[in-house]
Order: C-alpha cells, then structure tokens, then sequence
C-alpha cells in the first residue's frame, strides 16, 4: 500500500456509545489507519461526554469527536465525517463503518490497494460475514423500477433471485469483481469522488443510501469494487434495531426511503409510483405472514 495515501476510518454512532467505543479500541492502534473521526449524530443520552473521554484517554491527536447539530440521519452523518476527512485532515481514502462492525487491519490494507490499481474506483467493500447466516456476498446490480420493486418483498426476491442478482459465476475464482453497490455497513471511499459525486444523499434518512451512492458513482464515471479476499463481521442491525424496534416502524423506513429512490433516481412516472405503493401493501401481509407464522426474521 502507498504510504503516501492517507487514511481514515469514520464511525457513525447514535445512543451506542458502547459499542462504538469497542470499536474504536479495537482499531485506533491499526498503522494503517491515519484518523479515527467518530461522529455523533446528536445523540440524546450522553455518547458525547463518554466518546470525548475515551479519545483523551486513547490518543487525542488520532481520535476525533464530532457532533453533528441534529440528527439527519445515516448519510448526513457520514458526509459530515467524510468532509471532515477530507478538508481538515487531508485524508485521501476514507473507510466508512458501522459501530456494530469488526475488521482486521489486513482489511484496511487490502481496500485500500484496491483504489491503487483502479484508477475510475470510486468505492471499495470487503465480503461481509454475518454471525449467523455467515459470509454473504453484499455487492448487487442496480435495476430498474420494476427489478428494484421486487426486491422489496421477502417473497418476491426469493422467487426470483437469479433475475434480481448476481449469479456464482460472477464470483467464481475471482480475487475482486465490478459491482453497482455494496453494503453500508462498512467500505471505503475515495474522499475526492465521494465529495465530487455528492456523497450520500442527505434527504434519504436511512435505507436506500447504499443503492443511491452507487448511482451517483455510476454517472460520474466512478467504479464499486467487491473484494473477495477479506471479510469483515457485521453484527447485523444491531444499531438499527435499537432506535427502530418495531419492525414496522423500519418498514416504512424502508417504503419512504425506496419511493424516493424510484421517483428522484430511476425517475418513475405517478402510475408507477402507485403501483409501488400498492405493493408495499402486500409487502406488509408477507411480513406479518413470514415473521408471525412462519418466525422468520429480517
């Protein structure tokens, strides 16, 4: 890796000062990594006064602590730390990472080699391994209205999940492949076309960034790699779920943030923005039906 390139590492965090912390001192001491920017979305307990306390406690010079004056939610606290990065520290790749994330420096390294050989790389993710359903592949192609609709409803993408997805022989005896988006949960960006390309979008508050930020890559020109070399562990949702409970509550989350997506992005005209509200009434019943009688989980 060119020691030139300057890196940091940004984490979200939102009333979880525990598990940022983890985080943090798990990673602060990483060669590999230049800065550790955590931003606080103004969170309402006391993440601030706990977060400040452990970077003065670790490494006051590597460790900072933004707060952000409101919460605007995923994207918005990410570009925060993003820009940050970018203007003040002068950081030249930036690792995006959810509290609830695990990583080796290895990973970091190995990211960040990517952007050396790809000069258009404008993102770059390692595979995501989930405690219980193991390593997934979670870089995916951007559709159109009617595939990005499907994908909505549990029963739908898996009916047709190999129109909705990538095949194996995408991935077989591959060391990295071209994908449209990759997870949230943890990549990392170069901080010049991530602030050239917009970033996230702001007006999304959560859901949907992922998909969004690969558009925008895709139209200024700029690749999304997946490597399939390094893992990361994801303890899945585990933030979400402690603001959002109520998986009704995420659900119509999830609704707004992909009518957004399909009338701002894939510029779906009024009678398909019906026909996606319509779904997502049968959405609800496959929900109720898959979690209520069948006990599956989201």
């Amino acid at each position: 890796m060119d020691r030139d390139k300057k890196i940091s590492c940004v984490v979200l965090n939102y009333n979880d000062a525990a598990a940022t912390e983890r985080l943090v001192r798990q990673i602060f001491r990483y060669p590999a990594l230049d800065a550790v920017v955590v931003v606080d979305n103004c969170s309402t307990d006391d993440s601030v006064s706990r977060l400040k306390a452990m970077a003065a406690e670790l490494d006051p010079e590597k460790i900072v602590v933004l707060k952000s004056s409101k919460n605007g939610g995923y994207g918005a606290g990410n570009n925060k730390g993003v820009r940050y990065s970018y203007e003040v520290l002068q950081m030249d790749y930036v690792l995006i990472a959810n509290p609830d994330v695990e990583f080796s420096e290895s990973c970091v390294i190995h990211l960040a080699r990517l952007f050396e050989n790809h000069e258009n790389l404008g993102a770059a993710a390692a595979v995501m391994e989930d405690p219980v359903y193991g390593k997934q592949k979670n870089g995916w192609p951007l559709l159109g209205f009617w595939g990005e609709l499907a994908r909505t409803g549990p029963v739908c993408r898996r009916l047709f999940h190999s129109f909705l997805e990538y095949g194996e022989s995408v991935f077989k005896d591959k060391k990295a492949v071209y994908v449209d988006a990759v997870h949230g949960s943890m990549l990392m960006v170069d901080a010049v076309k991530m602030i050239e390309c917009g970033g996230y979008d702001e007006k999304v508050f959560l859901y949907n960034e992922e998909a969004i930020l690969g558009f925008r890559m895709l139209e200024h020109g700029y690749r999304t790699v997946l490597l399939l070399t390094e893992h990361y562990v994801h303890r899945h949702s585990e933030s979400i779920s402690k603001t959002y409970r109520d998986v009704w509550a995420r659900q119509k989350l999830r609704n707004e943030s992909a009518l957004y997506y399909y009338r701002n992005y894939l510029r779906a005209n009024p009678l398909k923005m019906l026909a996606a509200r319509a779904f997502f009434q049968i959405v609800r019943l496959e929900i109720w039906f898959c979690g209520s009688v069948l006990k599956m989980k989201w």
